[in-house]
């Protein structure tokens, strides 16, 4: 059995044992709201109720009827009767909202996870040199391969790595929480507003008549394109300031930034294909995560998180700098 000499010293807080080891169509939200029947079709002006549609077969029908989706509708509904306000406010009321209470606290966790991993690394490279070190001495004490010994290393190493990681409770995967909440949020309130977009129901009529400017009709695509197109310029922005965060990217981060920048231009028809209302809540969701972005980039906020990692006093201006020396020239 082989202690790890040396290594308790540099990491305060593990105990001796851990460092020791062996070295081996979705359902309608108003369906019963009964329309005016059309005269000479049904020989009478009673009222009669529009069935509900079937829903679309396969695995997209049921997530358009799932019980997130529903929520959702209920969501976007209750912040437009509340507020009195006209549909397209009301979508980027509700975008806002949900965007503000759920998203940015969990952002701004993610930036303090990603900051504690960042200040670990200079202690993990210190370890892995002593380490190193150790694993040398005992495989010429054991006659070790070089496989053998890379094996023992990185075994151990691993094991260090975990125990740091639970030492200031900040594993990476922590920071993936964002992106398990968001994504399922932003696919469950598009299809809320496109159940609420098609589905023949009172709600249609005022979606029809809920817009502005150009879109005053929130169940259409909108023919001008200026909606999609605001879009994927949002996008691309996003994607070219995380891109300037980036110093030395490698291959494999550079082939995801440009796949990343292909599906922002992909997203350009896709928007122009989809009600209005979905196209808006889109833009307005890109908005609001770009300005939460750089909320998050200020000092004030990295004091009150109590960020371990130094950051930038000037962040907007090295931001600027970044941007012009980039695409300035």
């Amino acid at each position: 059995m082989l202690r790890v000499r040396g290594l308790l010293r540099a990491a305060p807080g593990l105990r001796r044992t851990e460092l020791r080891g062996r070295l081996s169509c979705p359902r309608p939200l108003c369906a019963h709201v009964p329309v005016r029947g059309l005269s000479g079709t049904d020989g009478g002006s009673g009222e009669t109720p529009v069935p509900a549609p079937a829903p679309a077969p396969g695995w997209y029908g049921s997530l358009a009827d799932s019980a997130p989706v529903h929520l959702c509708e209920d969501l976007l509904v209750s912040v437009q009767q509340l507020s009195g306000l006209p549909w397209w406010m009301s979508i980027i009321a509700a975008t806002l909202t949900v965007r503000t209470a759920v998203t940015l606290p969990l952002a701004a966790y993610q930036l303090l996870i990603v900051s504690k991993v960042e200040a670990l690394q200079v202690e993990i490279s210190q370890l892995a040199k002593r380490l190193r070190y150790e694993v040398s001495v005992r495989a010429k004490e054991r006659g070790w391969t070089d496989k053998q010994s890379r094996f023992q290393f990185q075994k151990n190493l691993r094991r260090i790595v975990s125990q740091l990681y639970i030492r200031d409770n900040c594993h990476p995967f922590k920071a993936s929480l964002l992106v398990w909440v968001q994504l399922p949020l932003w696919i469950s309130l598009s299809l809320a507003l496109r159940n609420l977009s098609l589905n023949q129901s009172a709600l249609q009529e005022e979606l029809a008549a809920g817009g502005a400017l150009w879109f005053s009709d929130l169940t259409v695509p909108d023919s001008t394109w200026i909606l999609p197109v605001c879009l994927g310029l949002t996008n691309l922005v996003i994607v070219e300031v995380f891109s300037l965060q980036r110093v030395g990217v490698s291959g494999v981060q550079r082939l995801v930034l440009n796949g990343i920048r292909g599906f922002s231009v992909l997203m350009i028809p896709i928007a122009a294909m989809v009600p209005s209302s979905m196209a808006l809540y889109w833009f307005t969701s890109s908005l609001v995560g770009f300005s939460h972005n750089l909320f998050l980039r200020s000092p004030a906020v990295h004091k009150i998180l109590r960020l371990p990692s130094r950051r930038s006093e000037t962040p907007y201006r090295d931001l600027l700098s970044a941007f012009i020396s980039k695409y300035g020239k």
